[in-house]
Order: structure tokens, then C-alpha cells, then sequence
């Protein structure tokens, strides 16, 4: 990790890969965590931004499905707290989809599922760097992962503006950054 921050195994955390049954428990937990009144709750929410859905089953279930991806998820008490996508993408994996159930944002779960989640890519695909997407105006969310040594790459991608499939945007001027980091 190479911040001397402790993490779980992935057994300590309850990491397991998610399989097609597990699509609507991840959708409730991404749309509790991004939006809503309910995901005000915790810190990573949305809802300010956008309106509408942030994901639902179907495209769950292709991630779920794809060859070159995975879906991680944690559980405690058979309740899902926790998710994240990874998805190789030649020399890099992608990281995204990542949740944590609200009441329990800020409790150090989600930095230990994210450093999981980038030993998992490095053991499971061989890569050596994680690449990840965050809305621009997320000033909060973006110095989070800078402090897990991430960086932004001066990459920018366009928000895709009239797909509902992504939310409804409330404001004109969101955009993607890219975020990458090593993962020796």
C-alpha cells in the first residue's frame, strides 16, 4: 500500500466475488451509498449532483458476467456493506462501482476493500496499475483516494448527458477525472 495503513485479508473483511444472485443486493447498496436522501448519510453521496438511478440489475448482472471483470462484495450478518467493480482492461485494471453502506462510511472498511481490491487485480490479473473515474466536482472523494496514492492524470471524460442509465444531472458542468495508481 505504501502508506504503513494496516489492512484486513480479505477474509477479515468477508471479500468474496459476487455471482448473479447478488445483482439486486449490490444495486441497493449503490444507489443507498450515491442516491437519494438516504445516502446523506454518509459522505459519498450524490444526490446534490444527480437524480435518477446510478445503476440497476441488468448492468450489474453484465459486470457480474463479463470475462474480464469482477465484482467484489463484502457482508456482515448476510447484509451486503460493501462493493466494487474491477475490470481489466489490457495492462491496467479499472476500478469502480465502489460502495459502502452509508452507516458505515467513514469506519475504515471502504480503505481496506479498496486496498484488497487492488491485490486482488495485481494477483488475479497480473497488472501493475489501478485506473479509476470520479465526477470532477468531487473535491472530497478525489482527496480521499489522493491520500491512498492516487493521482490524477490530467485525463478528463465527458458525463453522459441524456443516458438515464447514469442519473439525471442536476447541474451542466460534470465531467469525469482519471485517477491511476502503481501497484507494485
Amino acid at each position: 500500500m505504501g502508506s504503513g495503513e494496516e489492512t484486513l485479508t480479505a477474509v477479515e473483511v468477508g471479500l468474496r466475488e459476487a455471482v448473479p444472485g447478488d445483482a439486486p443486493a449490490v444495486v441497493a447498496l449503490v444507489e443507498s451509498a450515491y442516491r437519494g436522501d438516504a445516502s446523506r448519510t454518509g459522505w459519498t453521496t450524490e444526490a446534490d449532483l444527480l437524480d435518477g438511478q446510478r445503476t440497476d440489475t441488468a448492468a450489474v448482472l453484465e459486470i457480474i458476467e463479463a470475462e474480464d471483470s469482477r465484482v467484489l462484495l463484502v457482508e456482515r450478518d448476510g447484509v451486503t456493506t460493501a462493493c466494487c467493480q474491477l475490470e481489466r482492461r489490457g495492462e491496467i485494471a479499472y476500478f469502480g462501482m465502489f460502495a459502502v453502506r452509508p452507516s458505515l462510511q467513514g469506519s475504515g472498511l471502504g480503505r481496506h476493500v479498496l486496498a484488497l481490491a487492488e491485490r486482488e487485480a495485481r494477483a488475479f490479473w497480473g497488472v501493475r496499475e489501478m485506473q479509476m473515474t470520479v465526477i470532477s466536482v468531487r473535491a472530497e472523494l478525489i482527496a480521499w483516494y489522493e491520500r491512498r496514492g492516487y493521482r490524477r492524470t490530467g485525463e478528463s471524460r465527458p458525463f453522459p448527458y441524456g443516458d438515464e442509465r447514469f442519473g439525471v444531472p442536476r447541474r451542466p458542468d460534470l465531467e469525469f477525472i482519471v485517477l491511476t495508481k502503481p501497484l507494485d
